[in-house]
């Protein structure tokens, strides 16, 4: 969902290679574990999107330590500098979530790979 994905079939061509009945399978899950909620789109019924509830922005915090946790001590072709700025910023990266969270803004956190953080002033860029 960082990436701005909502609905199946963008989960699906995510380039992930989860097979389709293993995601539906998950997404049931987090909807019934209550951290995500279907949303049937009001022109066309047939599409639904997928969006967090408030326990599944309440893991926000979790989800980014781990992330960091993970890049710290594993190769995942995450460029060590820009971890350890999401480290630093951590609080800046949280409050963005959570402020596009509240006001369903669908822009994503991460396009192509790259991430499209908070904009931290003169902190942004630098190494």
């Amino acid at each position: 969902m960082i990436r701005g994905y909502r609905t199946f079939k963008q989960f699906e061509q995510s380039g992930e290679g989860i097979a389709s009945n293993i995601l539906s399978e998950r997404l049931k899950r987090l909807g019934a574990a209550g951290i995500i909620a279907a949303e049937t789109d009001g022109e066309d019924r047939r599409k639904v999107s997928y969006r967090l509830t408030e326990k599944g922005i309440a893991l926000a915090p979790v989800l980014l330590d781990l992330l960091i946790w993970g890049a710290r001590h594993q190769e995942t072709g995450a460029p060590c500098a820009l971890i350890e700025q999401m480290a630093e910023h951590r609080e800046a990266i949280l409050a963005e979530v959570r402020r596009r969270w509240r006001e369903d803004d669908p822009a994503p956190l991460q396009v192509d790979g790259e991430w499209i953080l908070p904009d931290w002033g003169s902190q942004q860029g630098k190494t």
